[in-house]
């Protein structure tokens, strides 16, 4: 075989990577047809990896290998638990009692938060071969005691690395940036200055790429800032402060959890954020484009572009907003509006507060914390429907929906993931069941899927896959 014909062999039947958290454009939908819809903790099971430690990133995967972050406590940590209400309803226990509000703060945070003083942590970066789960090799890039606490559902590792294929880039907010070749070589590393994050409930921005740049945004209680960093020596290339705050009713939120995004659309490159209250685009320099009113005090889900839109979640109670590319200035919309020159739609109640909306097929999955999935149309905003998937009560999810081969996939906190027929109307197909808490949101590899668990990490992947497994039609 001539050796060009023998490259692009190789390089057809390579497996793709999975840069960033959520994807190479950061809406997790998968091509081959050869991909699993059904699993459990055995079935079309390929490898189980177990992870020591405690970790909410997401695994990226480039080369063939998948890298991954986990934190390692000395002695004992506070254990995570499912749901989002069980410190508001401790709280209003205590006040039932007559307890003041700084007693009731105080017990409050005893029992859900973990602070500094608590832990000493070891941080590590491990690297897992794709095709056995064999782990190659493990990384300690920190240890010692963290820069801030955590609430007891969130992880001292939870943002997702991200790599270019030649480097991996590990962030952790307020702690700092680290960068190693595909080897397991430290090339470089940058100390942050640490920041107070709202009641110490932790961090979970992830890092982006832009070009030359390592972007990290930082939204926190005492100075809010983005900056990038040169990905090849680790210099801070530039730094733009932030100011925003929903409101001057909650100006005590200045928190922020949202991963950026480098949104390269037909006008231009540039790096879309959702802080408090207020997203923000900025230039490649750092430099303010346009801002858009009407997020979240505390935002988590994070913005991304399907067919030339952008897609804004305005994070829980909030509007759903989809952007045109070319937008400048102060792009709000008004009382009353619904769109503008630059806001093809919007819906009003469209937003949620964890997961981060999947586009596929025609249709925009927006899944809400409690297990209510709607589904808008991605180019009106009409809605189809609105329908809970947990039969008669609801569910407890983090992880974002992802879709392939006409399923929409949705990963609840006990590790059940709820399969939907993609379409206009609300069809349940089945239930997987991974039985073990799960808040990541899986990477899709060519015909795998890599989910996380509380301590493994699972290949699932079809024991029998067709012979002949085409690209599906509905890949992006």
């Amino acid at each position: 075989m001539p050796a060009f014909l023998a490259l692009v062999l190789a390089l057809t039947l390579a497996d793709p990577d999975w840069p960033q958290f959520r994807g190479p454009n950061l809406n997790p939908v998968g091509a081959s047809a050869a991909l699993p819809d059904t699993w459990s903790r055995t079935q079309n099971i390929e490898w189980t990896t177990e992870i020591p430690g405690r970790g909410w990133s997401s695994p990226v995967v480039t080369g063939g290998k998948v890298f991954l972050t986990a934190a390692v406590t000395e002695g004992k940590s506070k254990a995570p638990q499912i749901g989002t209400e069980y410190s508001n309803e401790y709280a209003a226990e205590l006040m039932k009692q007559g307890l003041k509000m700084s007693e009731v703060m105080a017990k409050v945070s005893e029992r859900d938060i973990e602070m500094p003083s608590e832990v000493v942590l070891h941080y590590w970066l491990t690297c897992i071969d794709l095709k056995t789960g064999a782990v190659e090799w493990k990384k300690e890039f920190f240890g010692g005691r963290p820069p801030g606490g955590r609430h007891r559902k969130n992880s001292f590792a939870s943002e997702t690395p991200v790599t270019d294929g030649q480097s991996i880039f590990v962030y952790v907010a307020n702690l700092g940036v680290w960068a190693y070749d595909l080897k397991g070589k430290q090339l470089w590393s940058v100390k942050l200055d640490p920041y107070p994050i709202y009641l110490d409930f932790g961090t979970g921005a992830s890092p982006v790429l832009a070009g030359n740049q390592v972007v990290i945004v930082n939204d926190n209680q005492k100075q809010q800032y983005i900056a990038a960093f040169d990905k090849q020596t680790g210099k801070e290339l530039w730094r733009t402060p932030r100011d925003l705050q929903a409101s001057k009713e909650a100006a005590g939120f200045r928190s922020g959890w949202t991963t950026p995004y480098v949104w390269k659309n037909s006008a231009r490159t540039e790096i879309v954020t959702v802080g408090p209250g207020i997203a923000v685009s900025y230039d490649l320099a750092g430099k303010e484009l346009w801002r858009l009113a009407g997020m979240s005090p505390a935002p988590i889900p994070s913005p991304f572009a399907y067919d030339g839109w952008l897609y804004v979640n305005g994070g829980r109670g909030k509007p759903m907003f989809v952007v045109k590319p070319g937008a400048s200035g102060d792009i709000s919309l008004k009382t009353g509006e619904k769109s503008n020159d630059s806001v093809v739609w919007s819906d009003n109640r469209g937003g949620v507060y964890l997961p981060t909306p999947v586009a596929y097929d025609g249709g925009l999955y927006v899944l809400n914390e409690a297990g209510m999935l709607t589904r808008f149309d991605l180019k009106t905003g009409e809605q189809n429907y609105k329908s809970r998937l947990v039969a008669g009560g609801s569910g407890n999810f983090t992880s974002s929906p992802w879709a392939y081969n006409g399923k929409v996939f949705c990963l609840d906190e006990e590790g059940k993931t709820y399969v939907v027929v993609a379409g206009a109307e609300f069809k349940l197909d089945h239930v997987n069941d991974q039985d073990e808490m799960a808040l990541a949101t899986p990477a899709i590899v060519g015909d795998r899927l890599l989910l996380r668990t509380e301590t493994k990490l699972y290949s699932i992947r079809q024991a029998n896959p067709p012979r002949s497994a085409n690209q599906s039609k509905n890949s992006p």
